[in-house]
């Protein structure tokens, strides 16, 4: 099995559908701290400045950080998860809400993806994930609409298969969306890229 580093923010939460077992670390980030109690679990670890929580929560180990910094607490959390080895992370409450923390982690995303490791953003109708170069990753949705984007610079040698509109050896530009809104078949999505990075967002609804 995968270890998987489940990381819970303060934005809108998914319904948290998971069994974290023993080998994953289950971290609350600030306000998370809420939906993780409200989900029946108790997180390994609390990391933020407790500016949305209000109080320290002491059912766990914390790691306090000041209001000014330049990690956001979902950083921080992820840089934990890091430091303790996992190389794949989920991030629930990371979208909807605020659309400034919505791009932060969306680049908490792409730090992941350099550094080695995967993560998604699941929310509540979407979920995120950043693919990077020489990466070949198989979607199983079946039905739905799936987009990709240029993430941080061109992305070469795109090639989508098993969607509606494919692709084959091409070039996405971050400043023309021509991957948005595209179609599952009911076959398995293969997306590949060989340089620069993709952002695949999966339509749930």
């Amino acid at each position: 099995a995968v270890n998987i580093c489940y990381i819970i923010g303060a934005g809108e939460c998914a319904p948290m559908d998971f069994d974290p077992g023993e080998t994953a670390l289950l971290i609350a980030a600030d306000g998370g701290y809420r939906a993780v109690c409200d989900a029946g679990m108790r997180p390994d670890l609390i990391v933020g400045d407790f500016d949305s929580l209000g109080g320290v929560p002491t059912d766990a180990p914390v790691i306090r950080c000041p209001v000014e910094k330049d990690d956001t607490d979902t950083m921080i959390a992820i840089k934990e998860g890091l430091a303790r080895g996992y190389q794949r992370f989920q991030i629930y409450g990371g979208l909807g809400g605020r659309l400034d923390h919505t791009i932060a982690n969306l680049h908490a995303l792409a730090y992941l993806a350099d550094h080695g490791a995967r993560g998604r953003l699941v929310g509540v109708r979407e979920y995120v994930d950043i693919l990077p170069a020489g990466t070949s990753t198989v979607y199983y949705e079946g039905r739905g609409v799936i987009s990709i984007f240029a993430w941080g610079g061109n992305a070469t040698g795109v090639t989508l298969t098993g969607l509606h509109y494919p692709l084959h050896d091409a070039i996405l530009t971050p400043n023309f969306p021509l991957g948005v809104s595209n179609d599952f078949t009911g076959l398995p999505a293969h997306v590949s890229v060989r340089t620069g990075k993709l952002i695949v967002i999966i339509n749930r609804s």
